[in-house]
């Protein structure tokens, strides 16, 4: 993440979170051959920055969460304190959509050291 963030962003916008998304979107192109991908998707009480809807049923699905100046433990606890592993759910009294995994991925980037950080866990 760290080298295509410094090599296809912007200096003038390097620090922002539209740019952080659009270093994510690039990251994981690969993923849309899997996954169909959705940004700001209303889950549980909010909106999630990304979530990773898979092709095949079993398969793990994804909610990642963005943070700058922030640890990615910041944006685990985010995850599950709004509920937006439920968009997995299905609706009150449907059969869940997948069966497979769902994993909570915490992205965060520090402004002043250009560090970034990832954490993931099973929800």
């Amino acid at each position: 993440m760290k080298y295509a963030h410094d090599t296809e962003s912007p200096i003038f916008s390097y620090n922002s979170e539209i740019e952080i998304s659009a270093v994510v979107n690039l990251v994981y192109l690969a993923a849309r051959d899997s996954y169909r991908v959705e940004r700001e998707d209303k889950a549980g009480e909010g909106y999630v920055d990304f979530i990773f809807f898979p092709d095949r049923r079993n398969a793990d699905a994804f909610i990642l969460e963005l943070k700058i100046d922030s640890p990615p433990e910041d944006a685990i606890r985010q995850i599950k304190d709004r509920g937006y592993m439920l968009r997995f759910q299905g609706k009150l009294g449907e059969t869940p959509k997948y069966t497979g995994r769902i994993l909570a991925v915490g992205i965060s980037y520090n402004k002043k050291t250009k560090e970034h950080f990832c954490k993931v866990e099973q929800l």
